[in-house]
Order: C-alpha cells, then structure tokens, then sequence
C-alpha cells in the first residue's frame, strides 16, 4: 500500500457561470467581449464613477429561476444582493455586488454518472447571482485592466464536500456543463470562460473525523483541468503531510503547460471581504407562479434521455457522445418516438459516430424523415453498413432522398432471393471453393467468409450479404 492510500481527500467545487443575457447585470453595455477590443465593452458604471446607479437586468433573474430548475433546487421568492469589498483594479469601484445572506438559488442535487458505471451524488448548499470582476494580465512589474469582464452577470454555484476523488470532480464538472447548457442558462465556451471552477480540496486520514486544511484552485475551465487539477492537489498534500509539514490554506492556480498548481496568494476568511447589504439594489421579489411560468420553459434535461434512451440498450460512450450534443439528444428522442426504438438506435449510432469524428457541432441537422428513411433502409438491409454510414454524411453535408442517393451512386443491395442463389450456385460449383465448403462442413466457421465473398464479388457488392450466407448454408 502506497502512502497515498491511507489519505482520503474531500472536494467541494464553486463553479462561475456566466449568464446568457445580451447586457451586463447592472449596466447596458454587451455582455460579449471575446473578441472585442480591451475595455471596448464598459460604461460608467462598470468604471464605478461617482454617481451612477445600476439598474437590474431582469433576463438574468430569469436564467437564475431557470438554473435553479436544472440543480433541483428551491428559488427564494425574496433575495438581497451585498457588497464583498476587496481592492484591486479589476473592480473600481472597490466592492463586487453578490449575494451573501439571501441568495435567489436553495439548496439542491446533482447525480452524476462515472465513466466505471457508478455514480455521484453531489448536494447544491445553494447558488448565487453576482457580477464578475475585470481582468489583470501582468508583465512584469506592471499589470494591466481590461473591465470588459466587469459587470458580467454570474451565478455561482457552491456545492457540499461530497466529492472524494478526481473521477467525481470531473464527472460533477461535466453535468453541471450539460445541466446549464441544456437549460439555456449559458452559452457554455469554456475556452472563453463561460464557466469556470474553482476546486477546494482538503486532505485526512481515511479513518479520521476531521478535515484538512483546504486549499482552493482557481479558475479551471475544462473538465481535464478539474481532474488533474485534483489528482496533482492530492498527492501535494499527502507529500506535505508524510513529509511532517502542515498545508496552508491559501488560493492556488493550475499551470496546464507544467501539469502542477502554484502558490498565489494566502486564502481570505469572509470578514476580510466586509460585507454589507448593498443600498442601492431593491431586493428581487417573486411569486412562486411567476417561478413556475419562467421554469416551464426549461427543455428536458440530461437524465430525462439517459432514462428514456435504456431501452435502446447504448454504450455510455455512445450516450455521452450524443448528450455531448444537445441538438443531437433532442433529434435521437424525436426519431424515438416517430419511428420506434431499433431505428432511433441505428441512428444515434451514427450520430455518436459524427461527434467522435470531430463533425462540425454546428452543423444543421439532416431532414428527420431522411434520417428515418435512411435506416429503414439500413435494417432492411437494402444497403451496406459501410453505404448507410456514408449517406449518412452526406445528409449531414445537406443532402437530401437517402434512397434516390443510394440509386445513383448504386448502393442499393440485391435481395432477390432467386438471382443470388443463382450465383450462390456458381460459388460453391467453382473448384476454388471445394477446401473452404470442407473446411466449414469440418466445423471451422469462419470459412464461409470466402464463400460470401466471392458473392459479393461476383454481384459486383449488390448481394444482400446475410441472405447469400443464409443459401449457402441451406447447400451445405
């Protein structure tokens, strides 16, 4: 047993995700900068100039209700929002607007599946609305301010420490994505920061009752980040400790490049940040059926396809490629319930096939009926699996009429039983054939793949490959 094994380490995640809205949280300047000019996208009040007052975007209170539905969690018909004073130069202003004491989003529970089969249970201590800071880029002995992020609308969700190895926290990491995603709340570019993680992880004995000093890893904005992220945190502390030293609690980043986390800068408790309700913001007041209309519109979300896809009897790999794509889980459902559950399978496999093979995400979806068409066609077998796969592709290109397609390029496979057996015949009357018809009468099986191949060489690939093989077995 390694040193490693004894030590257990518990993870709680606070994840940023930055609100679809067109303005800020506060202010009416665009909420997309990701390629805009450095301080292009700012007003007066993300400046912080005396005298300007903020003004709440109501759309972002929408998208709050609307995530508080995808984490299972109670909206509070009365939230506040607070000051969190701290002076850097991403905020002018001296203080970010959150919310500390009465936040929109309760508590609530996210399950999330495992690459082995298990799963996680992750409780939601609850999420927050607030405003993002600016960004610093430093060089040096100077640093400068870009506060085209300032004033972004956020919502913050913590989690409980429920999260006991790398594996959870990415897996948690991942349906969080697909959650906010799926549900509209965000346009999820993780490159440009849509959402990000900070990993608080703490590490103990396995058969103690007390927790470690947590330290906590900011700003993680991808899944293979969160995991290794974790796992190098986790082998850090335990080297500490083993070593007799004592971790620090204190703020941490990742550097991807190095593969390590770097020390930046001793951890804040809350009463260095001074909060205090924030006088200029009426509190958000709602009515539990304006919660409701807002949380109808919310569209079926992961675990409603994972349910109805298990009869379908798919990989995971083949679930997650489709959920990795949510236009794609809508349009395997809609085939579901259109065409029955053994075209929906054909068809997800070859979508699932797409996504691997890095299909352009933004692709328009094929007509359904010539989805339909198509593996009909398949299961009929009328054409190949290698011909299906690739009319699939060109109905992804904007083709259309998967079978006029099929009879152009002649694709279509021969099923006449009495012009197959004809050629059946002349196979298995060819004196080349007579070792592989003794070797299968001999018991050896794979042998009649030269005999079925010599069909379809014959029919020029027409012949219906499982009818050939079904005569040629009648005439052995």
């Amino acid at each position: 047993m390694s040193k490693y094994d004894k030590y257990e380490m518990t993870i709680g995640i606070e994840c940023h995700v930055q609100l679809a809205t067109s303005t800020k949280l506060f202010s009416s300047a665009d909420n997309d900068s990701r390629f805009a000019e450095p301080n292009s996208n700012v007003n007066a009040i993300d400046y912080g100039l005396p005298g300007m007052l903020p003004v709440l975007n109501r759309h972002a209170v929408d998208l709050a209700i609307k995530a508080g539905k995808a984490l299972g969690s109670k909206i509070a018909l009365v939230s506040n929002f607070d000051r969190k004073h701290y002076f850097y130069p991403d905020l002018p202003k001296g203080y970010q607007t959150t919310q500390m004491y009465n936040p929109i989003i309760g508590a609530g529970e996210i399950e999330a599946p495992l690459e082995d089969g298990g799963t996680v249970k992750v409780r939601i201590h609850h999420a927050h609305m607030e405003e993002d800071a600016g960004k610093l880029t430093h060089y040096g002995d100077y640093s400068l301010v870009d506060l085209n992020r300032a004033g972004t609308p956020l919502i913050e969700i913590v989690s409980e420490p429920d999260i006991h190895s790398a594996a959870e926290a990415r897996a948690y990491a991942v349906e969080l994505y697909r959650r906010m995603t799926y549900a509209g709340v965000t346009h999820g570019d993780l490159y440009h920061g849509n959402m990000r993680f900070d990993v608080n992880i703490s590490v103990a004995l396995k058969d103690s009752n007390k927790l470690g000093k947590r330290t906590e890893i900011k700003n993680l904005n991808s899944f293979r980040s969160v995991e290794r992220a974790a796992a190098y945190e986790f082998k850090r502390q335990v080297d500490i400790i083993e070593d007799g030293g004592a971790v620090k609690q204190e703020t941490r980043g990742w550097n991807d490049d190095k593969q390590i986390t770097i020390s930046q800068r001793s951890k804040e408790d809350e009463q260095d940040y001074r909060y205090m309700p924030d006088p200029d913001i009426p509190p958000i007041v709602l009515t539990q059926e304006e919660i409701d209309k807002i949380q109808s519109t919310v569209p079926h979300l992961p675990d409603f396809y994972r349910k109805k896809w298990q009869v379908l009897n798919l990989d995971k790999s083949v679930i997650n490629s489709l959920l990795d794509n949510q236009k794609y889980a809508i349009e395997i459902s809609e085939i579901q319930d259109n065409a029955g559950d053994s075209i929906a399978k054909r068809v997800a496999h070859w979508f699932a096939s797409a996504v691997s093979g890095n299909e352009e995400d933004n692709i328009d979806l094929p007509e359904k009926q010539d989805l339909i068409d198509l593996a009909q066609m398949s299961e009929k077998n009328e054409i190949s699996s290698t011909s299906a796969k690739e009319l699939f592709h060109d109905l992804l290109k904007g083709a259309t009429d998967p079978r006029k397609l099929a009879e152009e390029r002649n694709l279509l496979q021969v099923s006449d039983e009495a012009a197959i057996a004809k050629i059946v015949d002349e196979v298995m009357n060819d004196p080349s054939s007579a070792s592989s018809i003794a070797d299968i009468k001999a018991g050896k099986e794979k042998a009649i793949g030269y005999l079925v191949g010599q069909v379809m060489k014959r029919s020029r690939g027409k012949a219906n490959p499982a009818l050939a093989q079904k005569l040629i077995r009648n005439r052995l």
